[in-house]
Order: C-alpha cells, then sequence, then structure tokens
C-alpha cells in the first residue's frame, strides 16, 4: 500500500503531460500482514499518486522505480515528492514556526502546504520564529499534522552510560516529575524535579550529564557535575556572591529553607550546606545565626 508521511519506493505506472503516475512497486519478498495492511497511515483505496512535471529531474519510463515522499497537498490530494523530507512518520526535527492561531501552529517543511500543529499537541505556546521539536502523524481525518509530544517515538537503544556527557532538547515539562529531554533528538531523558537548578523552557538545548540508565533504557540526566567537581563549583558561586554583597555578607546559612536556598543559589540545601561547610574549613567565610559573611585577607 502506499503509504502517506513515508519515504518509499513506488513503480512509475504512466506518464502524462502534468507528470508520473507512480504505485506501489512489486516486491517479491515482501510479506504483508494484516496489521500492516491496516496502517494508519496508508492510503486505502488509492493505487496511485502524482508525481508532478516540476519534480522530474531526469527522464522516467513506466516500470522505473522511484523512491518517493507522500504528503497531501493544500486541497487535501496525496502527491509524491522526490525531496528528502524535514520530517517523516517516526523521525523527529526541529521546525521553524511561521504563523499561530487559535487552533495551532503552521510550520515550515520544505513543501509547498505548511505543516500544522494542532493546539492540543502543544507542550508549549510557540510564536512564529520559534523552532519546535516535532515527530509526524496522521490524524483521525487522515491528515498528516505535527506533534511536540515526542515521549512514545524517543528510543530507549543509546549506547550511553552514567558519567557520560550528552546534548538534549527540552520538549516537555512536568512540575511533578521534570524536564522530559530528547536527547540527540533521538533517545528519551529526563531531569528529575530535584535536579532542576534553574528555570528551563521548552525548547531549551543543554549540555547534561547522564546519572544514571534506568532499567527500561530511559536516562535520568542531571544539569550538575559530579559531586566531588560540583562542590568547587557551588563553592566558587557562593564566594562570588558573597564578593557582591554590602559588607561581604548574605543573610542565609545552614538553617534557611530548602526553598529559599534554592530559589537564591539555584542548588539544593543538602549542596549549600556542604559547600559552607568546606568554606568554613578552609577559612574563608564564617557561618553566623543570621547569615554568612566573607572573611577578608589582610
Amino acid at each position: 500500500m502506499i503509504q502517506l508521511g513515508k519515504v518509499q519506493n513506488l513503480e512509475v505506472l504512466r506518464l502524462t503531460s502534468v507528470g508520473a503516475y507512480i504505485g506501489e512497486a512489486p516486491d517479491p519478498l515482501a510479506v504483508f500482514s494484516k496489521q500492516a495492511s491496516a496502517n494508519s497511515s496508508s492510503l486505502t483505496g488509492i493505487t496511485d499518486v502524482l508525481l508532478p512535471s516540476n519534480e522530474i529531474k531526469s527522464p522516467l519510463k513506466a516500470g522505473d522505480t522511484v523512491r518517493a515522499f507522500v504528503y497531501l497537498d493544500s486541497e487535501d490530494r496525496p502527491i509524491a515528492s522526490l525531496k528528502e523530507p524535514a520530517l517523516t512518520i517516526g523521525s523527529i526535527a526541529s521546525l521553524e514556526v511561521s504563523d499561530v492561531n487559535r487552533n495551532g501552529a503552521f510550520l515550515e517543511w520544505g513543501f509547498p502546504k505548511q505543516l500544522f500543529l494542532p493546539f492540543k499537541e502543544q507542550t508549549a505556546k510557540p510564536v512564529p520564529g520559534d523552532h519546535v521539536l516535532v515527530t509526524l502523524y496522521v490524524d483521525r481525518s487522515k491528515r498528516l499534522c505535527a506533534t511536540m509530544r515526542l515521549y512514545k517515538c524517543l528510543r530507549l537503544d543509546s549506547e550511553y552510560k552514567a558519567s557520560d556527557r550528552v546534548r538534549g532538547t527540552v520538549y516537555e515539562i512536568d512540575g511533578r516529575h521534570g524536564a522530559y529531554i530528547a536527547v540527540d533528538n533521538l533517545f528519551s531523558g529526563m531531569i528529575p524535579t530535584k535536579e532542576l537548578v534553574r528555570e528551563l523552557k521548552v525548547g531549551d538545548v543543554l549540555s547534561l550529564r547522564v546519572s544514571r540508565v534506568l532499567e527500561d533504557g530511559k536516562l535520568e540526566l542531571s544539569m550538575r557535575e559530579p559531586g566531588y567537581l560540583q562542590i568547587h563549583i557551588d563553592c566558587d558561586f557562593i564566594i562570588n556572591e558573597l564578593k557582591k554583597a554590602p559588607g561581604g555578607f548574605l543573610p542565609y546559612n545552614d538553617a534557611s529553607g530548602a526553598a529559599t536556598v534554592k530559589e537564591r543559589f539555584k542548588i539544593s540545601k543538602n549542596s549549600f550546606k556542604r559547600a559552607i561547610g568546606h568554606l568554613m574549613k578552609e577559612n574563608k567565610i564564617e557561618i553566623t545565626e543570621k547569615g554568612i559573611r566573607l572573611i577578608l585577607k589582610q
């Protein structure tokens, strides 16, 4: 069957003045199951699609096989292209937002008809000029649409291991669980809420550390370095903040609330306590009932 939203081998059935009509290429090795024939991307009842003349760069004849992408034109008719698509069903790509309305957003993806991103498939509200990470699906009306909800299409078979550095894009944020990350725009990852040291937004691209690989293959990620390295980063930050503060004093100590500490220093209460304890042992600060004070060298 001809598949909507996919690159596939199709046979040239006949040539016309407007282009070539192409259909499913015979494949003696193919085994078609009932499940495959019921695929949501299959164009049921359609045996050929037009490959317009402006797509044909070299002569074709009946019986030739072409590798084509099938999408819908402005009148929702299936049409073929020999261009390499920016996005296919099952893949992920970052696309630019060209316009928005109350129903959704419209994305540029290299074809005359822009790709629709429905409002219900958005994990954040994009504006024109934004780039959003999306995958492609066929909706109930047999139209190609984009979704920012990537959880189910991200892979679980990465070769990353604990302590590896990775690069990923924030595609969804959950207040209870944390930030969901598409690592390499391919693999499933998450920064737990406890590891969120600063506010993030959907679309942020981050350099992260793999803290552990879960049993199902998902990557648990951290924005912070391992403890033995991070303590020096935290200490340097606190010292710099004290240098900027009037009199080298800040009204925070190990009795300060966890939320207060995180808001002011962007680290957990435990990390803060470890850092100021380390600084006190190095005789760089003093801890009082009212806060911490920088010790100025004479």
